[in-house]
């Protein structure tokens, strides 16, 4: 089989990250490797994004780019995927002359037979065919990168809450659920490749298997919990509406379940919040935040905020910072409000203006990070266990205490927080620091968005400069 070089651009959220890998998983067989060269590539890929206007004028700017290597390779094969091809399906090949193949959301599985007729004939296709159920549901995971120790695993896809401001239902579908058995099927795959965490992604995780009389989210967390060789579990995004208090509890009961939940609130007014057509109240939202509490107290919440929805007011928005200040987040992801093509918010009456929703967006931002960074200093002094993922990319300590020199390196706690810590030359020879184990890190200093601590060495250490130290299982 003849070798060809792959490149896929992914635009957008972590459901985009783990189809850009089935992507590659489905073209593999085709003999497509990947390579991040575009000029050497036989065929470019962009995964599209289509939730914030942001995230689409990106992707045909990349695409705009795309031609002029086109023309100078003739034979490249230029393919559109994701949600902008989703939505936008024939109309990308009208404006995007260059563009070979615009693929939907639900044709991931589709791609291996199309590609070959564009590889036989040069035609251009379209397949923007969206399915009530899930046609395919085997494992096909693409290559990890080299000392990849989380993986995105996606249990389900598609919405039915139809928030007024959302376009997912419109081009991801309807909501439908993997069977369970096919889940831990691909994770212990994951698990046998060296994965020690996996992120179940869902557009709403919390009514997993309803429609399809399967198991409860919080059972099939259960059975991933028991999968040995997993250290760790995630899941995103989490609906407050459907929180459960079986869901709740497997916070206190599961002992690979991260003490980190990504709650989305959205807005802290119950105005506003009807209008998005979230389906709960700001006190109910408060209620399961307590109880996520009491079951965990040192739990991590995390959430999403639109600013300047239609009709918001400044006691509406008021409300919102107020909000913030009572749950304080670890962290937050907020954005201004942008009309969306099928959403009905679209159509709503009292636009806010850019200036001020970039007012509100900032005040906002300002106030989160006073928050985060009192969290961040009251950590300090304390000891957290780490997933090390590799050497660190970003800033890490002036630690004084270790003996240099010093190699940075940065894994992630079960809260979410990123914490680098240095060690010297001598310790990297010890198989327990290597990439995918679990250290224990004395938190030392704050940064803005991470921390930074050192190793804690045991008591039959005698120095650390001998490379004793105590690394946790």
């Amino acid at each position: 089989m003849t070798s060809k070089l792959l490149h896929i651009s992914t635009i957008g959220c972590q459901m985009n990250v783990y189809d850009t890998n089935q992507i590659a998983g489905v073209l593999a067989p085709l003999g497509y490797t990947g390579t991040d060269v575009i000029e050497s590539a036989d065929m470019v890929i962009v995964n599209t994004c289509t939730i914030r206007e942001k995230a689409e004028q990106k992707a045909f700017s990349f695409l705009g780019r795309l031609a002029k290597i086109k023309n100078a390779n003739p034979s490249l094969i230029v393919a559109v995927g994701g949600c902008v091809a989703q939505q936008e399906g024939e109309a990308i090949l009208k404006r995007m002359p260059h563009v070979d193949l615009v693929f939907g959301t639900h044709a991931i599985f589709r791609l291996p037979e199309m590609v070959r007729r564009i590889e036989s004939s040069r035609c251009r296709i379209v397949d923007v065919r969206l399915s009530d159920t899930i046609e395919f549901d085997g494992p096909v995971a693409g290559p990890l990168t080299d000392g990849q120790v989380s993986a995105f695993v996606t249990i389900m896809r598609g919405c039915d809450n139809y928030c007024t401001y959302c376009v997912v239902p419109h081009v991801r579908g309807r909501e439908a659920s993997r069977h369970p058995d096919r889940i831990v099927e691909e994770i212990r795959m994951r698990v046998d490749q060296g994965v020690r965490e996996v992120t179940l992604l869902g557009q709403n995780v919390n009514s997993y298997g309803n429609k399809e009389g399967l198991c409860s989210f919080a059972e099939l967390l259960a059975r991933v919990d028991g999968i040995d060789g997993l250290g760790r579990i995630r899941f995103t995004t989490s609906h407050p509406k459907d929180l459960s208090g079986d869901l709740i509890r497997t916070f206190g009961r599961l002992e690979k379940l991260c003490h980190h939940i990504h709650l989305p609130v959205q807005s802290g007014d119950d105005g506003t919040l009807k209008r998005m057509n979230r389906k709960y109240t700001r006190n109910a939202y408060l209620e399961k935040v307590a109880r996520l509490r009491v079951v965990c107290p040192d739990i991590a919440i995390t959430s999403d905020f639109i600013v300047g929805f239609p009709g918001e007011t400044d006691r509406q928005f008021q409300s919102t910072l107020d909000l913030i200040e009572t749950v304080r987040y670890e962290g937050l992801f907020a954005f201004m409000y942008s009309d969306r093509p099928n959403a009905p918010a679209a159509a709503f009456s009292g636009k806010i203006a850019e200036p001020v929703k970039k007012e509100r967006l900032q005040a906002l931002l300002d106030l989160q990070k006073r928050i985060t960074w009192e969290k961040h200093q009251a950590m300090v002094g304390q000891t957290r266990q780490v997933l090390v993922e590799g050497p660190s990319r970003g800033l890490a300590s002036d630690d004084t205490d270790i003996a240099a020199p010093q190699i940075r390196w940065a894994g992630r706690s079960s809260s979410n927080h990123i914490i680098h810590f240095a060690v010297p030359d001598a310790l990297l020879e010890r198989k327990e620091l290597l990439t995918g184990s679990f250290a224990d890190i004395m938190i030392k200093g704050a940064h803005a968005h991470s921390l930074w601590g050192r190793l804690i060495h045991g008591p039959m250490s005698a120095t650390l400069e001998k490379g004793e130290t105590t690394i946790a299982a």
